[in-house]
């Protein structure tokens, strides 16, 4: 096998079972961390299955309901809801809690999170095929349908959260994007360029450099318990460029109490400004 032959080996990948069950683990255990979603499994095991299902098949809701398709088009894979729910299962139920000691081991963290960003690159390409199918060289629809199929769990996740039971709209993804949705919408306008022939590489070639890029910046973030997303510094200049720049809270705030104390000094200073000028006039009618 030649070096050359490595991408295109590498775009005929199946996902099933083994990148998809990564999937299914990494997302299950992603809701599993978030706050209350114990107490949920204990109090509502169906609801806290159906917030699972979100977690797990969420772009193919959002991209369905996006081309007028029947949102519950999922359920009809019923080997991928069967593993997707024994997975749910495990990490829930599990006894002493074992299956999740088991992938808290950080090589095996790393290699399910490096696996599930390879279905990533997938859906993404997948949802821009299927969008192309029903509206023909439509970039914008390509785009959004691409960015939901790869990154529909965090674009739905008001919507997950609401079966649990909780309301939190400041975590809107529109208002303040993750990392992983920014780098889906990336990748979504990279391949529909690609596949509308305005950029200049092969598929197969794309796929297998965006993927490289996914995984190594995905693990680097865990290893280095990083947050912060590898866009900042270029969202930073090109924020500036084109909308301005704009004081951050903290030096609003500042400024704020800055400004109420400015004003405290000179109420004091008329105060007693006034008081002297009281005293002045007893001082003559005496």
């Amino acid at each position: 096998m030649e070096l050359w032959q490595v991408p295109l080996l590498f775009s005929r990948l199946p996902m099933f079972p083994f990148f998809d069950l990564a999937h299914y683990v990494a997302s299950v255990m992603a809701l599993k961390e978030q706050r209350g979603a114990v107490e949920v499994s204990v109090r509502s095991p169906i609801a806290c299955w159906f917030s699972a299902m979100l977690h797990c098949f969420g772009g193919s809701v959002l991209s369905s309901l996006m081309l007028a398709e029947p949102p519950v088009g999922f359920l009809a894979k019923g080997t991928n809801i069967l593993l997707a729910s024994s997975v749910w299962y495990f990490v829930f139920y599990c006894p002493q809690d074992l299956f999740c000691r088991c992938f808290a081991f950080l090589p095996l963290r790393l290699l399910v999170a490096g696996m599930k960003e390879v279905t990533r690159t997938w859906k993404i390409t997948g949802g821009i095929a299927h969008a192309d199918s029903h509206f023909k060289d439509a970039w914008l629809v390509m785009v959004a349908v691409g960015w939901a199929r790869g990154a529909g769990g965090g674009l739905i996740s008001n919507f997950e959260q609401l079966v649990r039971g909780v309301w939190k709209p400041e975590t809107n993804e529109l208002l303040k994007m993750s990392y992983p949705v920014k780098v889906t919408l990336i990748g979504a306008v990279l391949f529909t360029l690609q596949h509308s022939q305005y950029l200049p590489i092969a598929r197969h070639n794309l796929m297998f450099l965006y993927t490289i890029f996914l995984v190594v910046s995905k693990v680097t973030m865990m290893l280095t318990r990083s947050a912060a997303s590898p866009f900042a510094p270029l969202e930073a200049a090109l924020g500036h460029m084109f909308f301005g720049l704009q004081k951050t809270p903290s030096k609003m705030k500042g400024e704020g109490a800055a400004s109420s104390n400015g004003s405290s000094v000179c109420d004091r200073s008329s105060e007693q400004h006034h008081n002297g000028v009281k005293k002045r006039q007893a001082k003559k009618t005496e």
